[in-house]
């Protein structure tokens, strides 16, 4: 028995190696099932080439579990080592100056296993001891047995073993018993052996029988050798793509479409994309894409290979080219990744553009699972922005698709401002915006349907891009104001008896749910005495809060809403008449005071005109003070009477909450108290 030293002048490399060589030390099973794989394979060229004579027609990789033992095996049927070889390829680890390596590297540790090929020691990772028991394929090797138990001590000796191949012993540590569970096992492998090109078996295939599982005969293959990526693409008929999703996804919705990526130059891809049903929560529809490097599972973190907005598609994507770190778990960005990125990127656009030409009924009737991917893209590529405006479609509250080149030529004539801005006008909620898009389509307006996530930071997009254009949704004004038009309207009331409605109006609006600015304008006798609409500069700014971090201050301000008073209505004149009749002679006395002081101030002002302010004398400066709070103390007395009256006016009340109710926003103790008024009302 030979024994001796790994080549190692430092002993902290084991350490490094149990604890940080990875970061999950999971994947110790998928390196060394990947390096029983690539043995295998070895041994497959050998014999394609004449150089190896024996059977290499059912090979294989045997995982294998024995809790009582508490250990975990690796077999395959591969090259196998000589004792010499695992002098040089386990025992000599290919690097000079330990000492210095291990400093550099000692707040890196995972950069060790891409430059100097370590997979094999992840098993110390789980492992008090691990063994190799091994037979080369080279005529006449006698097998070895080679052990170590995380120091750099290791013994070599002559062992027992006829067939070709290798064992990979691990004594699993008490800190990694779960990896001694056939569930756990089973989990792992199913995770990152899924498709290794060399069948995998763990145990047998179970069957019900007597109330329980039980094993049969026949070995359970966990993985699929030839996934459909690996196949060219007039081999495979849609329902191989499918039955492939529902091999990747087996509790997801049927995909709308799929990518086959087969590219060898300038460098090497495969893959096949798929494009989901999006829900209308884009972070919960990433991490789907699986990577892989030669059929080898890598991660399903992809951000960095793909541009960020292709995360939301499903799929798998496998590449010799990728660079990885040592554990293969994370990328490093290069060229190659950002060629194979725009490859990428085109590809998806080009295969979307090809649907939309080939079948637009067929796209159309997808669009409202596509779109929010669509969008995110055009949010997120300028390349893909470029490419997507070929086959971006706008839905209208009538439910028909248009290009945009389309549904400029539809509304240009009739929906160009007077400052010749073409308004696109939406809405993001039909039901609670009904009356507005009634509104719109009676003046001959059409309306479309913006109603994802994606809808307010798209629309500023759109205008960043074309500055002759603006989105407006429908309940941002009154539709007169929608689209500013040279026609003028007539002014139905006088400032000073617009000033005496305004506080009417306004104690009936609810308290708590936002700010309410009253505004008058004159909308036509059969219009609705009211309507509540929301700023469009305002309400863009609050959704983008919720969306983008260092916009909290709008999205911390409170709600701001217009009720705008129709000065036309015979309702609106009515509560006007009823407040003359109650308050007339106290508003009246209230105007002439008012009056009497207004004057008085702008003598006052009209001699400091001019005047530097130590020139004013101190006399005047009092009586314009003390004339400014008469006035302010009038001002007030008549806003409180004015708001009195408004707390008690039925009409006033009635037509607010009717106007909240056409926008949704009359609910609970506020509704109920509506309903019972409205019965009174009609009695």
């Amino acid at each position: 028995m030979q024994t001796g030293k790994i080549g190692v002048t430092s002993e902290n490399l084991f350490p490094i190696i149990k604890k940080f060589l990875y970061s999950d030390h999971d994947i110790f099973l998928r390196e060394i099932v990947s390096n029983a794989v690539d043995a295998t394979q070895k041994l497959k060229t050998l014999a394609s080439v004449d150089k190896y004579k024996g059977d290499v027609s059912d090979v294989k990789v045997t995982v294998t579990l024995d809790k009582d033992a508490k250990t975990l095996t690796v077999s395959d049927c591969g090259i196998g080592m000589t004792a010499e070889e695992i002098e040089k390829y386990i025992n000599q680890i290919a690097f000079s100056g330990a000492n210095e390596f291990l400093e550099k590297y000692k707040n890196d540790a995972n950069a060790i296993i891409g430059h100097f090929g370590l997979g094999f020691y992840s098993s110390f990772m789980v492992s008090d001891k691990v063994e190799i028991v091994t037979l080369s394929h080279k005529e006449g090797s006698q097998a070895v047995r080679w052990s170590c138990d995380g120091s750099p001590e290791y013994n070599l000796e002559d062992a027992e073993r006829t067939t070709v191949g290798t064992d990979i012993v691990m004594h699993i540590n008490e800190e990694s018993i779960e990896f001694l569970e056939e569930s756990r096992v089973s989990e792992l492998l199913n995770k990152y052996c899924k498709f290794l090109p060399i069948p995998v078996i763990f145990g047998k295939k179970k069957e019900w029988k007597d109330g329980e599982y039980v094993d049969t005969a026949d070995d359970n293959q966990i993985n699929d050798t030839n996934p459909a990526w690996t196949k060219k693409p007039v081999d495979l008929k849609d329902e191989d793509y499918n039955n492939f999703y529902r091999q990747l996804y087996p509790m997801g919705d049927d995909p709308l479409f799929n990518i086959h990526l087969n590219v060898d130059y300038p460098f090497n891809l495969t893959g096949v994309l798929y494009f989901p049903k999006l829900k209308n929560n884009l972070e919960i529809q990433k991490n789907k894409i699986q990577l892989y490097c030669n059929q080898v599972f890598v991660t399903d973190s992809v951000e960095g290979i793909v541009p960020e907005f292709l995360t939301l598609l499903h799929g798998v994507i496998d590449s010799p080219d990728i660079p990885l770190n040592v554990s293969r778990s994370y990328l490093q960005s290069d060229g190659n990744v950002k060629k194979i990125a725009g490859h990428i990127n085109k590809k998806v656009a080009d295969r979307l553009n090809e649907i939309f030409k080939e079948s637009r009924t067929d796209f159309e009737e997808k669009w409202d699972d596509l779109k929010m991917f669509i969008e995110y893209g055009m949010l997120t590529e300028e390349k893909f922005y470029d490419r997507a405006m070929k086959f971006f479609m706008f839905k209208n509250t009538d439910g028909k698709y248009f290009t945009f080149e389309e549904y400029e030529n539809i509304i240009k004539d009739n929906q160009t401002d007077k400052d010749n801005n073409l308004i696109y006008l939406y809405a993001s909620n039909r039901d609670e915006q009904f009356s507005f898009i009634e509104a719109a389509k009676e003046k001959g307006y059409d309306v479309l349907m913006l109603d994802d996530a994606l809808a307010t930071p798209l629309v500023n997009k759109f205008e960043e891009k074309h500055t002759n254009k603006r989105w407006v949704r429908v309940d941002s004004d009154i539709v007169e104001k929608l689209i500013v038009k040279d026609d003028t309207t007539t002014e139905e009331f006088t400032t000073e008896e617009k000033n005496d409605l305004s506080p009417i109006f306004q104690a009936v609006c609810p308290e708590g749910e936002g700010n309410f600015i009253v505004d008058f304008q004159n909308l036509g006798e059969t219009s609705s005495p009211m309507v509540i609409t929301r700023n469009e500069f305002m309400r863009r700014m609050k959704d983008m809060s919720h969306m983008q971090a260092g916009m909290n201050f709008y999205g911390e301000m409170p709600d701001t809403f217009n009720l705008v008073i129709n000065t036309s209505h015979p309702l609106v004149k009515k509560v006007f008449e009823q407040k003359d009749e109650a308050l007339a002679d106290a508003l009246s006395q209230l105007n002439t005071e008012i009056s009497s002081l207004n004057a008085d101030k702008e003598k006052l002002e009209a001699l400091k005109k001019d005047k530097k302010e130590e020139e004013v004398p101190q006399e005047e400066k009092d009586q314009l003070q003390e004339t400014e709070t008469k006035l302010e103390t009038m001002n007030t007395e008549k806003r409180e009477k004015l708001t009195a009256f408004g707390k008690e006016s039925t009409l006033a009340k009635q037509m607010v909450d009717l106007a909240l109710l056409a926008n949704g926003m009359l609910k609970g103790e506020d509704l109920n108290a509506f309903v019972k008024r409205s019965v009174e009302l009609i009695k």
